[in-house]
Order: structure tokens, then C-alpha cells, then sequence
């Protein structure tokens, strides 16, 4: 197990030029991780010589990439824009392997409403199949993950519900394509993460180590139906891993048993750089507690 972090606090300051990619680098470099997560929207250019830039700071502070966190839409209505999006998707696998980075995140796409449920999952699948030879070629890996919404789309995730998400999972049988599992997702859903995790841990590559909790005053089947009825939910707020909703030693020991060995990456800070440090630290806790 390698722990990583995700700048989830910043994504609208590093994508906006608010803050500079390299300020992330060497803030993190606190955090003593093992890789550090990023979106392709970070990157201000596209260079070879940029690119070798922002590898060799990450580098130089003992650290890889972890993943590259992609968001493609793949239930898109035309054949043309489906097309656009199969080959952003590869596009974001080829900036992975110029980072040195063997894992590309994918997704389902937009819920739009009207969707045909069963051709909406073969489109999915078409589409993701569609990008298997360049994650071969690449050396990359494809996770997809069990996501409730990207912060630029309209609409929640198609696939946020288990039946759905295993359905598009169980498709598709590729030793470089697998799970990015985020168990709090999961909650969202009105699920249980380790029913989930039950049914595809084998095919988890990676992880998302985020937290929620309750605000005084709410319920969690209140927060479900608000999470219904826009897309974020009220009354559920990030906070510290291992505060949270989250049975992690559970989640840990299900891992184990199937001898993962991949990234898990913090995805917090909405409260302060200090949640991301304490999360860090509970996640080297955990890694000698299950797998050292």
C-alpha cells in the first residue's frame, strides 16, 4: 500500500492559476506521501519540457504520481461527442505515461435525464473498451471509480449506484483496467462501501481515502434525498479519515485479504491543510497495521 494526496481543497485554485502547480508540490512535500494525485487541468502546458518540469519537482521531494484523476462523459448523445471523449480519455493515459504514471482514472458519465439504462451501459462500455488498447500501449492502468458527481457537470454520475457501476465493471476483462474505489461514494449513494467492496475488491487498483460526517441537526436519510435532489448533498461534510462514517479497518482488512497493493489517496483538506496532514498520518497508521 502507497499513500498519496489529492489536492481536492484547490482544484478550482490550481485549475484557475489561483494557485501555481508547484505551490501544491512544495506544500505537500510536508506530508511525507509516498505520490502525489493530479488532474490533467493542473498542467499550464503541454510540453515535454514542462511536463519533465513538473515530474522532476515531484521527484525531488522523494515522490511519483499517483494517478491521474480524469473525469470523461461517456453518455454523451452523438456518435461525434462520444468520440471526442474516447479520445480525451486516451489523451489523458499518454499525459499519464509522459508523468510516469501507471494509473488514469475514468468514469461513467453524466446521468442526463431520459437515459435508455441498458444502451447507456453498452455506450459506457464501448467507450471504455474503445480506450483498453492505449492503456495497454501506454503501460497505464484504467480505474474507474465509484463516483456521485464531477464538480463541472450538470448532472450526478450514471453508474453512482452499485448495480449499475458492477454491471459496467463485470464487462470488461482487462488486466490493465480495474477499480478506483471511494468507499464515501458509496454513502452518497445511500450504500453500504463494504457491500461494494465485497463484490469488487479483487478488481480494486486504487483508492480514495476520504471521511464524511453528519451535521448537527441532519440524518442520513435526509442527506441521501438531498444528494437526490441536486447533485451535492447538505448536511455531509469532508473531514479527517478515520473520524468519519468509514469502517476502515474493515475496509482494510476486505484489501488485505486480497492482497492490494496499490495507491491510497487522501482526498480532503476542505477544512484546512492540517485534516490532510492528520488523514495522511491515520493512513501510515493503517498501512503498518494491515500491511507492513
Amino acid at each position: 500500500m502507497r499513500i498519496s494526496a489529492f489536492p481536492k481543497c484547490w482544484i478550482e485554485d490550481i485549475d484557475s492559476g489561483r494557485m501555481d502547480l508547484f505551490e501544491w508540490i512544495e506544500l505537500s512535500a510536508v506530508l511525507k506521501c509516498d505520490g502525489l494525485e493530479l488532474m490533467p487541468s493542473f498542467l499550464r502546458e503541454r510540453t515535454p519540457g514542462y511536463i519533465s518540469k513538473v515530474r522532476r519537482a515531484i521527484r525531488e521531494h522523494g515522490m511519483v504520481v499517483s494517478m491521474m484523476c480524469y473525469s470523461p462523459d461517456f453518455t454523451v448523445e452523438s456518435a461525434e461527442e462520444l468520440t471526442v471523449q474516447i479520445e480525451n480519455q486516451k489523451r489523458a493515459l499518454r499525459l499519464s505515461a509522459e508523468l510516469e504514471c501507471r494509473f488514469c482514472r475514468t468514469l461513467s458519465g453524466q446521468n442526463r435525464p431520459g437515459l435508455d439504462t441498458k444502451k447507456t451501459i453498452e455506450q459506457v462500455v464501448y467507450a471504455i473498451e474503445s480506450c483498453i488498447p492505449e492503456a495497454e500501449k501506454t503501460g497505464v492502468n484504467l480505474v474507474i471509480e465509484n463516483h456521485y458527481k464531477d464538480g463541472y457537470w450538470q448532472f450526478p454520475e450514471f453508474a453512482q449506484r452499485m448495480e449499475l457501476f458492477l454491471q459496467i465493471v463485470n464487462r470488461i476483462d482487462s488486466p490493465v483496467f480495474g477499480v478506483q474505489f471511494d468507499p464515501s461514494n458509496s454513502i452518497i449513494a445511500g450504500e453500504d462501501p463494504l457491500v461494494l467492496l465485497d463484490a469488487a475488491a479483487h478488481r480494486v487498483k486504487t483508492m480514495h481515502a476520504s471521511d464524511r460526517y453528519i451535521e448537527d441537526g441532519y440524518r442520513l436519510a435526509e442527506v441521501i434525498v438531498a444528494f437526490q435532489r441536486n447533485g451535492f448533498p447538505e448536511g455531509l461534510r469532508h473531514g479527517v479519515v478515520g473520524k468519519g462514517l468509514n469502517d476502515y479497518d474493515a475496509i482494510f482488512l476486505k484489501l488485505k485479504g486480497v492482497g492490494f497493493d496499490g495507491w491510497v489517496s487522501v482526498e480532503d483538506g476542505m477544512n484546512g491543510f492540517s485534516e490532510i496532514e492528520e488523514s495522511v498520518e491515520y493512513l501510515k497508521k493503517m498501512r503498518s497495521k494491515y500491511f507492513w
